[in-house]
């Protein structure tokens, strides 16, 4: 059944790679918990202890805004095919903007984006797997590309006032310091 480690290992790693979708959850230390689904080719395995994702532009910013107040993050990973598992990373997160040092280390390891916004660095504390028992069995289609598309549609500078309309505060009021 479960396990506590104290870092990825090789297997889970393998496991990671070949996950089409992750799950993100942050809070801060008031107003509400948010959970978010990313798919597309957006997380890397950094180290056993390290991992970035790529959060690109959406309707709302509540990650970025939650890890300023609180840097506490965990992801999750569900096998959907295959085995059963799931897989939780638990740590402390921070969001680079494209202004940031940080963004353009690992902007390269990601496929050019229009909607790139900002690189989530996690460095992980705990992994935990269970037994994903209870997780149906799904077949994977394809990638949805509407997200990337409506991105290059816009462009960058109507990416850019996208965000300063619907990407600088959270649902709480909270600054994302998207601008």
């Amino acid at each position: 059944m479960g396990r506590k480690l104290d870092s990825i290992k090789p297997r889970l790693k393998e496991f990671i790679e070949k996950q089409k979708i992750f799950f993100v959850g942050t809070a801060a230390d008031e107003g509400r918990v948010n959970i978010s689904p990313k798919g597309i080719d957006s997380f890397r395995v950094i180290n056993k202890n390290k991992i970035v994702w790529l959060n690109l532009t959406g309707s709302g910013n509540e990650t970025a805004a939650h890890l300023i107040k609180n840097s506490r993050m965990t992801i999750m990973f569900c096998a959907f095919e295959g085995a059963p598992l799931i897989l939780r990373l638990y740590g402390n997160a921070i969001a680079h903007h494209k202004r940031d040092k940080e963004f353009h280390t690992y902007i390269n390891l990601f496929p050019p984006h229009t909607g790139s916004r900002q690189i989530v660095e996690m460095h992980i504390d705990l992994v935990q797997t269970s037994c994903g028992f209870g997780v149906p069995l799904m077949d994977f289609k394809e990638e949805r590309n509407t997200l990337l598309e409506w991105a290059d549609e816009k462009g960058k500078e109507g990416i850019e006032a996208y965000w300063e309309n619907k990407n600088t505060e959270s649902i709480d009021g909270f600054k994302t310091n998207i601008i």
